[in-house]
């Protein structure tokens, strides 16, 4: 009988899983659905808007900008892939996620995720060629060598995350509830109930190494940036140094501890209040921060931004007149 259940359970855990319900109050369904609702359009916007501006003034048309486009085209498409479901299911007061959904979504978000950590590091290199070999800048990163790092970010991105998901779902699974509001990987390897979750421990095991490198890599081009850029003899070279830095390393610095406290941390068979807080953290503050943080610190960024609201409100006064 007890073969019988369990055979039944992993069945239907191959059709559908059930996601965490933040509350079974109705009202406080629809808070989580307006409050996730608030938080999506604000970070999309925030990035599209640094999409727009980067795209629409040439001068910004420089290696910098071009991957800080792709940062926001990265970040828009991370919150895309798992708040919309979510606030779905608040709004229906359901809970159901398909396979097919789940698989894809895990797929997706780790593609997302690791393009973005593999896209700061280019960042950070772009920074310390910048800084430290300006003579040699245009030839190192000129427009070919940019889209070829950033192809080579897309394409190892998504056979990593392809790695992952594979992985992931390669054992079969005691439980189709998972406690959490997406599907996540540590809640998923968790109903694993045999050892080829295994696999997927040897996949984390080695992209940690090859995160750890990057990591590292980094922290090493910015030890050398630092030094280059205290060398400057005027404080006007030096703030304008560190205002092409700075943003970068307080981005990197968010995603790196907010995604390291999320993933490194022991996983426990129920859903607590500490796994929700780190998984809204990591998922909600980069993505929401990237835009501000650039915009705040860069100033050709804001001048962009302030020509784009201006044509915007020009053309609509315009149109509104005809």
């Amino acid at each position: 009988m007890l073969l019988k259940e369990q055979r039944l359970l992993n069945e239907s855990s191959l059709s559908e899983f059930l996601l965490l319900e933040f509350s079974d109050v109705r009202e406080l369904q629809i808070l989580h659905f307006f409050a996730f609702l608030v938080f999506y359009l604000a970070a999309v916007a925030g990035n599209v808007l640094i999409i727009s501006a980067v795209a629409s003034d040439y001068h910004l048309h420089t290696p910098m900008y071009f991957f800080l486009m792709n940062l926001a085209i990265l970040d828009v498409g991370q919150v895309s892939v798992i708040y919309p479901k979510s606030m779905t299911n608040a709004l229906l007061n359901t809970r159901h996620i398909s396979y097919s959904g789940c698989v894809a979504q895990v797929l997706l978000f780790l593609f997302f995720i690791i393009s973005d950590y593999f896209l700061l590091t280019v960042m950070a290199y772009d920074r310390y060629v910048a800084i430290c070999n300006p003579l040699h800048y245009s030839m190192l990163m000129n427009k070919q060598a940019c889209i070829q790092m950033v192809t080579i970010v897309w394409t190892s991105s998504i056979l990593c995350a392809m790695l992952h998901t594979g992985g992931t779902f390669a054992p079969a699974l005691c439980s189709n509830v998972i406690d959490q509001f997406f599907c996540e990987i540590p809640q998923l390897i968790n109903h694993a109930c045999s050892d080829l979750y295994l696999i997927e421990m040897g996949v984390i095991f080695f992209n940690s190494i090859i995160g750890l490198g990057c990591f590292i890599f980094i922290v090493v081009t910015y030890v050398h940036i630092f030094t280059a850029v205290l060398r400057i003899p005027s404080v006007q070279g030096r703030q304008k140094a560190f205002s092409t830095c700075l943003p970068h390393l307080i981005v990197f610095s968010i995603f790196v501890f907010t995604g390291y406290f999320a993933y490194l941390k022991p996983t426990f068979n129920s859903a607590s209040k500490l796994d929700l807080a780190f998984t809204l953290i990591y998922t909600t503050v980069p993505p929401l921060m990237n835009p501000l943080i650039y915009s705040m610190r860069n100033k050709e960024i804001k001048h962009a931004l302030s020509k784009l609201l201006d044509l915007s409100y020009s053309s609509r006064n315009t149109w509104s007149s005809l």
